[in-house]
């Protein structure tokens, strides 16, 4: 696939495994799952879910810029929480970020997370390149 390239950041966090931030193939750029680590320490943010949810947005941003994009090219998220008593918070912080129309998206809630955070996101976007 000659139209395929890796996106990487070192303002995101590093993937943890074997994967990669993003790839893009054309102008869509598919996003991996983001969790709360700041990029420059890869320490997990534990002060509150709330704060939880402010990173995960900022590595999202992070990615979502060096892929030639921003939040507001995002199509669809994907949201796993460790509680559903989280959702409404999740959807205040995402507010903060992103303004109608908004994207595609789902929430879930799973049983465990990376790391034993409380929230981790991805996203599709599409680059105007």
């Amino acid at each position: 696939m000659s139209n395929k390239s890796i996106i990487s950041t070192d303002k995101a966090p590093a993937a943890i495994g074997p994967y990669s931030q993003a790839v893009k193939v054309g102008n869509t750029v598919y996003m991996s799952g983001q969790i709360p680590l700041v990029p420059e320490t890869m320490e997990v943010v534990t002060e509150s879910f709330e704060a939880q949810a402010v990173q995960v947005f900022e590595n999202l941003s992070a990615v979502a810029t060096a892929a030639g994009g921003s939040l507001g090219d995002i199509v669809k998220l994907t949201i796993l929480l460790s509680d559903m008593d989280h959702f409404g918070k999740v959807n205040e912080v995402m507010e903060r970020y992103f303004s109608e129309p908004y994207p595609a998206r789902a929430a879930y809630a799973v049983k465990q997370l990376p790391k034993g955070v409380d929230v981790e996101i991805e996203g599709v976007l599409v680059t105007g390149e």
